[in-house]
């Protein structure tokens, strides 16, 4: 018990820099998986906590644009979409690493954006943003007219009205698809360890620690089944949040109309 406990003030923050240097080499134990993977997963949540929270904003801006009738705003939108849903994730870190890496060249400044905790997460930022805009997108088409037509009515118009009434129904209609995008976006993260961005000091993501127990072991058994079980936990607590968020977003509805979360795992994106 003392020895995992020394384990765990050694390893638990090492992907971050802090703590042990070098790596166990020999009698692995379970301990020292754990809490080798355990610390890496602080990077897999910070890559799909940025690029959610920026995602979203994003998101609403790009379904607004491409419901929008003006043609120089729709366009750009569907485009963006377009694209970004169009090509794999990995093909995207891909062009997106040598981007930022031939910017660099010519321009210092750049620099950090050939870094995981940059470059990767604005990566997964415009690619989330994206998928979660055609989701926004199909609720706004989705939004009852008589609920326009009330807000209409009580003479609110513009700002107001998408404030008010459009943008929260929009939220309420969208909610269960896009819960389901997050838990996608959480577990596409460990596409990180494949991109050519490099972590901050090469401590690596959680994906790094479990391939390492598994080379040197000969036995991907353990560290794999771990990671596995580290974003099963994850993927809960994302599902609880996002319930409750659900929850509140219709708590005005009768209990027998509230939209219920479904779990819908995607095995093809």
């Amino acid at each position: 018990m003392m020895e995992c406990l020394d384990t765990i003030g050694d390893y638990a923050l090492r992907s971050l820099g802090y703590g042990e240097r070098l790596l166990p080499r020999t009698d692995f134990t379970l301990c020292q998986q754990f809490t080798l993977i355990g610390s890496g997963m602080i990077w897999n949540v910070y890559f799909g906590v940025v690029a959610l929270l920026t995602g979203f904003a994003l998101a609403t801006a790009v379904a607004v644009g491409k419901a929008s009738r003006h043609l120089w705003i729709r366009k750009p939108a569907e485009w963006f979409v377009f694209i970004f849903r169009g090509s794999p994730l990995f093909i995207q870190f891909f062009f997106g690493y040598f981007l930022f890496l031939s910017l660099k060249q010519a321009y210092p400044a750049w620099g950090p954006f050939t870094s995981a905790w940059l470059g990767a997460a604005l990566v997964l930022f415009l690619n989330t943003s994206a998928y979660s805009a055609e989701i926004f997108y199909g609720a706004l088409r989705s939004i009852p007219k008589g609920d326009v037509e009330a807000a209409d009515a009580y003479g609110l118009t513009g700002l107001p009205r998408f404030r008010r009434v459009i943008w929260p129904t929009m939220l309420r209609l969208a909610w269960p698809s896009y819960t389901n995008e997050a838990i996608f976006l959480f577990q596409a993260t460990t596409l990180v360890f494949f991109s050519g961005f490099p972590a901050t000091q090469q401590k690596g993501d959680a994906l790094y620690y479990a391939n390492y127990f598994a080379d040197k072991t000969f036995n991907p058994f353990i560290p794999y089944p771990i990671l596995a079980g580290y974003f099963i936990i994850l993927t809960l607590c994302i599902i609880g949040v996002f319930g409750w968020i659900n929850g509140r977003l219709n708590r005005h509805l009768p209990q027998d109309r509230r939209a219920r979360l479904k779990l819908r795992p995607q095995v093809i994106r």
